[in-house]
């Protein structure tokens, strides 16, 4: 197989499978009752930072009505905490709980362990290449969303 069609069939799958491999390594028995899109909306509230739903879901690419809805959730399960602002009651912060925050620490470890897997045994200009690649990939992505 040339390295163009090795590429496209490693893409491929690789996108077939990363959210159902992801959703398997982090939703484990301790955080059955929340999804891997739960699990990216505690990653993008962040720890130890209180934040506007506005500023979370524009990280996310999704209204903040969508949002709205996804935090209600993660706020009975206690892994959200909301506030009002002190300086403008109308603004809603959210920040994580201490059982968020230890969803977040689950799901970075997960991150963690896949980057120490794609660059285990690259040396520096391996890894120099690979980032160039990701990057030229990232940058495709972002400029074909723009088209629509």
């Amino acid at each position: 197989m040339d390295n163009y069609n090795t590429i496209n069939d490693v893409l491929v799958k690789l996108f077939n499978e990363i959210m159902d491999i992801e959703e398997k390594a982090i939703i484990t028995e301790e955080f059955k009752d929340i999804s891997n899109t739960d699990m990216h909306i505690i990653e993008a509230i962040g720890k130890n930072q209180s934040k506007n739903m506005s500023t979370v879901a524009k990280a996310l690419s999704v209204t903040v009505g969508t949002l709205t809805i996804a935090i209600n959730n993660l706020v009975k399960k206690g892994y959200v905490n909301r506030i009002r602002s002190e300086e403008d009651r109308r603004v809603v912060l959210i920040s994580l709980s201490p059982k968020g925050e230890h969803a977040f620490d689950h799901h970075e470890k997960f991150h963690d362990e896949m980057i120490k897997a794609t660059l285990a045994d690259l040396d520096q200009e391996q890894t120099m290449v690979l980032i160039k690649a990701l990057k030229n990939l990232s940058k495709f992505f972002r400029e074909y969303g723009k088209e629509d």
